[in-house]
C-alpha cells in the first residue's frame, strides 16, 4: 500500500510539473475569420485570442489575483498627486523581428493609436494620458504626457487621477515596432511568447515558440494554432474528436456537457465582464426618445429569454456594469416585463400604433439570431415590428462603429475598470472607440468628469454608481444579460486561467499539454 500510495503522488506530482513541447490547440468561436491580426485596428475579442499570443501590452491581468499587473515594465513609481508614473521598463523584452523593446516604441504605439484619421479603437485608453487629446484632435503630434527619460525609463503624466493599468492592459494598446508597421496585418510582429507563422483566412492562424520571450522557461509549449470554428456543432464534433484542446461552449452545448459524466470533469466557469444589449442609434427618429427605449425594455421578457435559450448561462443585467463592479448598484431593479407600460410610453411618445425597425445581429446563438427570433412576437404585441437584417460579426463591429445602423444586438466588455467602461456613453468619446448609441447627456458627462478628478475612491464609485443609473433611466440600449462564459477542455491541457475579462484571452505563456495530447 505504501509503495502504491508512493507511485500515485510521484503521478500526481509529475502531472503539476509543466512539461515542455507541444501544441496548443485553441478554438475561435465568434466568427469563421478574423478582423485583422493588426491589434490595434480591431475591438474584437476574437482577434485579441490570437493577440495575447503575439503581443503585449504595458499591463496584463492577472486572473488569480483579479487585479492588472504590469508586464513590459519592472517596477513603476507613482508622484504624491497621483497623476506622474514613472516606469522602469524591461531591458529584456525583444520583438519577433530580434530588436529590443525601448521607451520610444510605447510612445509611438500609444501616438500611433491616437490618430484620428485612422479610427483606433484604442484611443479612449489612450485619451487619459495628457496631450492625448490635442493629438487626436491633430493639434499637435507629440503626447506631452509621455517623457522618455532613457531607453528604459518613461515617465507618464495622467489627464485624471485613474488607475492606467484598467486602461492599458487591453489588446487595442499593445505595443508595437514602428519598422513593421506596413505589415502588421499580414505578417504581425510583438512581443508575445509566440511568432507568427501563418495565417490562412477562415481556417487557422498557427504561431512557434519565441525563444527571446521574456519569461525564463516559457512559453512551455512549441506550437499554438488557432482554429476558426464558429459553428457550435463543428466545435463540438472537433472536441470530441480530440481534434481541439478548448472549446467555448453556448447554452445548449453547456446543458449537455454539464450532464456528461466524462465531459463534465472539464469544464470552467467564469461570470464575465461583458454587458450584452441591443443598442439604439438615435439618429434613427423613434429611438431619439427615451420613452420608445424604456418601453422595448418594458416589451421583452428578458427572464424567459435568458431561461429558455440561453439556458441560464447567464445573468440579468441591470445597467450597463456587471454587478462585480464597486459601483454597481444592488438597490436597482431590471425593467419589470410589463407590455401594457410599454405601450402607454409609446403613446405618450407619438407612436400609439408602434413602429417598425430594422436590427442588425449576427447568427450568434448566446445574443444574436436566436434571441432576435424570441424578441420579435413580444415587441409586436405593442405595435412594434422589428425586421433583423443578418451579417457576419466581422461586419457588425463595423457597422456599430459606423452607425450604419437603426439598432443592432451584442456583447461588450463592460471591466474591470468602471470609469474606463462608463466612458462608451460620454459625449466626447466618438463612436469609433466605443460610443455607438451617440449617447450625449450633459448631466452624465459631469458625473465622469467629476468622477476623473476624485481622489478618493468610495467617492468616485458613488459618482459613477450615480452615472450607471443613469444609464439605466436614460435606456440608450435594451439591457440583456451579463455573460457566464464557460469553456470545455481537454484533461491534458493545463494553465487555463478563468479570465473575467474575456475567457478566451488566455495568457498561453502559462498553458502547457501533458504526453496525453495527441497533437504533437
Amino acid at each position: 500500500m505504501a509503495a502504491a500510495l508512493a507511485v500515485l503522488a510521484l503521478g500526481q506530482a509529475q502531472a503539476q510539473t509543466p512539461r515542455k513541447g507541444g501544441t496548443i490547440r485553441f478554438s475561435a468561436p465568434y466568427s469563421a475569420s478574423l478582423n485583422s491580426l493588426d491589434i490595434h485596428t480591431t475591438p474584437r475579442a476574437q482577434d485579441d485570442i490570437v493577440g495575447k499570443a503575439l503581443n503585449r501590452s504595458l499591463y496584463s491581468w492577472d486572473s488569480a489575483a483579479g487585479k492588472v499587473v504590469l508586464e513590459l515594465a519592472k517596477s513603476v513609481s507613482v508622484s504624491a498627486d497621483g497623476l506622474v508614473y514613472t516606469y522602469k521598463l524591461r531591458d529584456d523584452a525583444y520583438f519577433h523581428n530580434g530588436r529590443k523593446m525601448t521607451a520610444d516604441d510605447i510612445i509611438w504605439s500609444y501616438s500611433r493609436i491616437l490618430d484620428s484619421s485612422r479610427g483606433f479603437p484604442g484611443v479612449r485608453y489612450i485619451r487619459i494620458i495628457k496631450g492625448a487629446a490635442e493629438v487626436e484632435k491633430g493639434q499637435t503630434k507629440e503626447i506631452s504626457g509621455l517623457r522618455k527619460i532613457d531607453d528604459f525609463t518613461l515617465e507618464m503624466t495622467l489627464a485624471d487621477r485613474v488607475e492606467p493599468g484598467y486602461y492599458l492592459f487591453n489588446g487595442t494598446t499593445a505595443i508595437l515596432p514602428k519598422e513593421e508597421e506596413s505589415r502588421l496585418n499580414s505578417h504581425p510582429i510583438g512581443l508575445g511568447p509566440f511568432k507568427f507563422v501563418e495565417h490562412i483566412p477562415g481556417s487557422r492562424v498557427v504561431a512557434e515558440r519565441w525563444e527571446k520571450f521574456y519569461k525564463p522557461g516559457k512559453p512551455y509549449a512549441d506550437r499554438f494554432v488557432l482554429l476558426m470554428m464558429p459553428e457550435a456543432a463543428a466545435r463540438d464534433l472537433a472536441f470530441r474528436s480530440k481534434e481541439i484542446d478548448t472549446s467555448i461552449l453556448g447554452p445548449a452545448q453547456y446543458v449537455v456537457y454539464r450532464n456528461d459524466p466524462e465531459l463534465s470533469k472539464g469544464i470552467l466557469e467564469v461570470a464575465e465582464m461583458f454587458t450584452r444589449s441591443m443598442q439604439f442609434n438615435p439618429a434613427y427618429k423613434p429611438f431619439s426618445d427615451k420613452r420608445v427605449r424604456q418601453a422595448i425594455n418594458y416589451a421583452v421578457d428578458t427572464d424567459l429569454i435568458i431561461k429558455r435559450l440561453v439556458k441560464d448561462k447567464a445573468y440579468r443585467a441591470t445597467s450597463w456594469l456587471p454587478s462585480a463592479s464597486p459601483a454597481f448598484d444592488k438597490s436597482i431593479k431590471p425593467y419589470p416585463y410589463d407590455p401594457e407600460k410599454a405601450k402607454k410610453l409609446l403613446a405618450e411618445a407619438g407612436y400609439p400604433n408602434g413602429f417598425e425597425f430594422e436590427i442588425t445581429t449576427s447568427a450568434n446563438e448566446s445574443w444574436g439570431l436566436p434571441i432576435v427570433e424570441a424578441m420579435i412576437p413580444m415587441l409586436a404585441k405593442v405595435g412594434i415590428k422589428m425586421k433583423p437584417k443578418m451579417v457576419e460579426v466581422t461586419v457588425l463591429t463595423e457597422v456599430a462603429m459606423k452607425g450604419e445602423h437603426q439598432a443592432f444586438i451584442g456583447s461588450s466588455l463592460t471591466g474591470p475598470d468602471s470609469l474606463a467602461t462608463l466612458l462608451c456613453f460620454y459625449s466626447k468619446t466618438p463612436r469609433t472607440a466605443c460610443n455607438y448609441t451617440g449617447f450625449n447627456d450633459p448631466a452624465f458627462d459631469k458625473l465622469i468628469d467629476e468622477a476623473g478628478q476624485a481622489v478618493d475612491q468610495a467617492k468616485r464609485n458613488d459618482l459613477l454608481r450615480q452615472a450607471n443609473n443613469l444609464i439605466f433611466e436614460a435606456a440608450p440600449v435594451w439591457f440583456f444579460n451579463y455573460n457566464k462564459a464557460v469553456m470545455a477542455y481537454q484533461p491534458w491541457i493545463h494553465g487555463l486561467q478563468a479570465n473575467p475579462t474575456e475567457l478566451t484571452h488566455q495568457y498561453v505563456e502559462d498553458v502547457w499539454v501533458d504526453e496525453r495530447s495527441p497533437a504533437k
